[in-house]
Order: C-alpha cells, then sequence, then structure tokens
C-alpha cells in the first residue's frame, strides 16, 4: 500500500570519513544513502525527508572566524538557509541519479525552509546547544565581549559556542510542502530542523540565533503533512537498552509508554539518541501511527518490519 512517508537524515551521515569533509566526498554519502531510498520510491511511497547539518554548520562558521579581519561573520539563521541549499542540492541530485539509474525517475526538489519557534521558548533564557569549532579561554571571550555569544567549557576540551535550541512550532512552508509530496515529488525540507525564525508584533517575521533540533522538526512535519510513517535513519540498526555494555539489548519494536519509561531511566544519550527517541513518542503520542528507527541500509527492510526498532502506540 502506497503510504506517505517522512524520512530524517543526520548530517554526520554525509561525512564517512572525518579527514575526507570535501563537498564531493560528502555527495558520495549522500548518494550512498539515496541508494537505500530508491527501494522505498519504487514501492511508489510518497516521500519527504528532512536532513541534519550539524557539521556544515560549523565548517560554514569556522570560515568565517578565519576570515573575520577581511569579511562579516555569517548570522546562524543564515548558515541553516546556506546549507538547506547546500545540502539539499546535493541530496537532490543524489537521489535523482540513483533513480535514474534505477530504471525509476521520479521529480526531486528542495524547498528552503522557515519554522516558527516561540520567543518565549525557555531555551533562550539559558542557550545549550554547542556549535563551532573550539576555542582557547582568551578567543571564547573575545568572542563573548564583541559578538555577545554565549560561551561554555566543554569537558577540559576547550570553549565552545552556544545557542538557544528552542522547539519548532510551526512550519511555514507546510502548504507548499504537503502539494509538493502529494504529487509524488520527492521533497527535501526542514533541513538543519528549519531556519528558525519567531513573529514580531506586527505579523512579520525574523530570523534568530538558534538552532532546531532536526529531528524534532521532522516529526512535527510528519505530523503536519499527517504523514503514514516517520522513519529516523541514523548510525544504528536498531535502537539499544544499555548501549555498548555487556547486557546491551536490541529492540525490535517498543510503545510509546515503554519508551517514555526507558527515557526516565536514562537509557539514551542526551544530544545522540535522546532526541530522536523524543521525536517519535511525540509523532506516535499525536498520530497513533507508528514510527521506526534504523540505519540506511536497512531501511527497506526494516520497513517491512525485517528489522530496525518500530515504535507503536
Amino acid at each position: 500500500m502506497k503510504e506517505t512517508i517522512v524520512v530524517a537524515i543526520g548530517g554526520n551521515s554525509l561525512i564517512v570519513d572525518p579527514k575526507r569533509v570535501t563537498v564531493p566526498a560528502q555527495y558520495e554519502a549522500a548518494y550512498e544513502t539515496a541508494l537505500h531510498m530508491v527501494p522505498l520510491l519504487e514501492a511508489g511511497h510518497n516521500m519527504a525527508i528532512v536532513h541534519g547539518n550539524g557539521p556544515q554548520v560549523g565548517f560554514i562558521l569556522r570560515r568565517a572566524e578565519i576570515a573575520k579581519p577581511f569579511l562579516h561573520m555569517v548570522p546562524l539563521d543564515s548558515c541553516v538557509a546556506d546549507t538547506q541549499g547546500a545540502l539539499g542540492y546535493s541530496i537532490q541530485t543524489a537521489l535523482r541519479n540513483a533513480l535514474m539509474r534505477a530504471g525509476a525517475a521520479r521529480p526531486v526538489c528542495t524547498v528552503v525552509t522557515e519554522v516558527l519557534v516561540d520567543r518565549a521558548d525557555p531555551s533562550f533564557l539559558v542557550p545549550s546547544k554547542p556549535i563551532g569549532s573550539f576555542m582557547e579561554s582568551g578567543e571564547a571571550e573575545q568572542h563573548r565581549q564583541e559578538d555577545g555569544w554565549a560561551v561554555v567549557e566543554d569537558s577540559g576540551r576547550g570553549w565552545r559556542r552556544v545557542v538557544p535550541s528552542p522547539l519548532p512550532v510551526e512550519i511555514l512552508e507546510l502548504e507548499v510542502i504537503r502539494s509538493l509530496v502529494k504529487s509524488g515529488i520527492v521533497t527535501i525540507a526542514a533541513g538543519g530542523g528549519g531556519i528558525p525564525v519567531i513573529r514580531e508584533h506586527d505579523g512579520t517575521y525574523v530570523g534568530i540565533e538558534a538552532v532546531i533540533d532536526k529531528d524534532l522538526a521532522a516529526g512535527l512535519l510528519a505530523q503536519q503533512l499527517g504523514a503514514d510513517r516517520f522513519i529516523i535513519s541514523t548510525g544504528v540498526q536498531r535502537v539499544a537498552l544499555n548501549f555498548g555494555k555487556p547486557n546491551q539489548i536490541d529492540l525490535d519494536s517498543m510503545t510509546i509508554s515503554e519508551a517514555r519509561r526507558y527515557i526516565a531511566e536514562g537509557q539514551f544519550a542526551r544530544g545522540s539518541m535522546l532526541p530522536k527517541i523524543e521525536a517519535i513518542v511525540e509523532f506516535v503520542s499525536a498520530t497513533g501511527k507508528p514510527g521506526l528507527i534504523t540505519d540506511p541500509p536497512n531501511l527497506s527492510r526494516a520497513l517491512s518490519g525485517e528489522t530496525g526498532t518500530h515504535i507503536v502506540p
């Protein structure tokens, strides 16, 4: 049966070798991921894709820091917009080529997507999302004074900038995305969690210095599209309890009540698996539709129930 599927892929999945992070290398990684999506599209499913952008935003910020004596700094909302265009271009080209070579050509496009956040979100009071490069204390203090950055010392490894990570409230281009997906166009949207914007008192919108969690934005998109399934593609075939320990248990499925219990027990690492589980739980709770977590090579098998971790009401 044809379904509407939202798939979230991580920005780190586009970097296979940390020592080889060129644009061509990221395209190769995007193409490899695209190959694993082809069977889902050959089956006739409609699809929206949300990608991460953490490493790529870091690259832009680092270039800006190096060029600071000569060029302006780049606001964080513009960094997200830049990566939506560049990564969207890479992913859509990779997917278009993979589909064409499989004899299953379909149109693919990228939508530069703004996501509304609440100006009263508590994250603005306590910025906590690390971005960019590690710095010495002197450089961090200079950025704090001259650029207004919030900076923190990170586990003895150096200082880093931290920014708010507010919850996504509304996807402004939703109707455009909905129209594209319903018409069978594979649509890349809300990249990097979306460009964070707030609504001013006069009804206008303005971008802000913040980062929206990509998985939470993807879950919101899946809800608002009325998707039949929400898939998070990550670095593991299944979600595990006691991850990395001798008593590790891989999970074939869990209910949302079990997932909430595991969250309360601290089973999932913050900044890693935790936001993925939270996003899936929110989607399943709101819609009653299933969620799925697996790695790219097993997308097709997981969708047919052979592997992956299935989250159900």
